[in-house]
């Protein structure tokens, strides 16, 4: 499984509704997440990816679209 898919898995299944099929939608305008979602995401993304996110990069703006996501999860791995 690429890594953009297990990110749509991670979104799926904390939203627990299908993540959008554009890569570049922002999740945050479409209502997709919300701020409240978002450390849930993060958790997981450590947790599947193996990675540390410091709390300085909790922003929203870096985790706006699947594609931002993908870009910052390998740019951590």
């Amino acid at each position: 499984m690429d890594n953009k898919a297990r990110i749509t898995a991670i979104l799926k299944q904390v939203a627990k509704k299908d993540a959008p099929q554009n890569p570049d939608e922002s999740l945050f305008d479409s209502g997709f997440l919300d701020s409240f979602a978002l450390p849930d995401v993060v958790s997981e993304l450590e947790r599947e990816f193996k990675i540390q996110i410091p709390d300085s990069d909790l922003n929203p703006r870096k985790f706006e679209t699947i594609a931002r996501i993908e870009s910052y999860v390998e740019s951590r791995m």
